[in-house]
């Protein structure tokens, strides 16, 4: 048998781990189950991680990524602050709905962080880089659209992704209770408010 070096190795435990806990919860992700996920001996795993922590850390990363790829893509180019906004919140939920397993497990993975030391850094790491790209898109698109904040962006996006992961948790474990768009206006009327911007047209270029 061909020899698999760890790099290469690397993505494939982390595919295999995401596709074991996505079907069977992060319970179940024993380094023995993800070897046996992806057909290779479990000394196979430590080797390339070293720890369990380790690999739930990479898989913490993957997912992180995942989820800023589709905030990024979520915001439209060329419009405006609110229409961006809207769209974001929708194109998002729109995920919600057709990856819920996903998100499920992103949301497990952090909570047992808060009880794992080892995966403490990832955690915030997630948190972090999710908040700082949101707050990203938001400074481009008003500077853009010559919309003056009346709060920091970076609180407009804390406040705009607090609301969606409360959205997201109610909808993946009370999925019987009536949310879906009826929070979701909700919480982009109140993302708009709080921005409370102006529109300067003077900066608005004209045509």
């Amino acid at each position: 048998m061909a020899h698999v070096s760890a790099a290469e190795r690397r993505p494939q435990l982390i595919t295999a781990a995401i596709a074991l806990m996505t079907r069977e919860g992060v319970a179940a992700g024993s380094t023995r189950a993800i070897a046996a996920e992806l057909g290779v001996a479990q000394a196979t795993v430590h080797y390339t991680f070293g720890t369990k922590e380790d690999l739930y850390r990479a898989v913490m990363e993957q997912l992180t990524g995942d989820l800023i790829a589709q905030v990024e893509r979520a915001a439209p180019q060329g419009a405006g602050f609110e229409a961006t906004i809207a769209s974001m919140a929708e194109a998002l939920w729109r995920t919600v709905e057709e990856e819920k397993s996903g998100y499920r497990l992103l949301m497990e993975l952090a909570l047992l962080a808060l009880r794992t030391p080892g995966l403490s850094e990832a955690r915030t790491a997630h948190y972090r880089q999710v908040n700082e790209v949101t707050e990203r898109i938001f400074t481009e698109t008003a500077s853009r659209a010559g919309y003056t904040l009346a709060q920091p962006a970076g609180l407009v996006a804390r406040f705009f992704l607090s609301g969606f992961d409360g959205l997201t948790m109610q909808r993946l474990y009370a999925p019987q209770e009536p949310v879906g768009q009826t929070g979701l206006r909700a919480l982009i009327a109140a993302t708009i408010a709080l921005a409370g911007g102006r529109l300067d047209l003077g900066d608005v270029p004209a045509g």
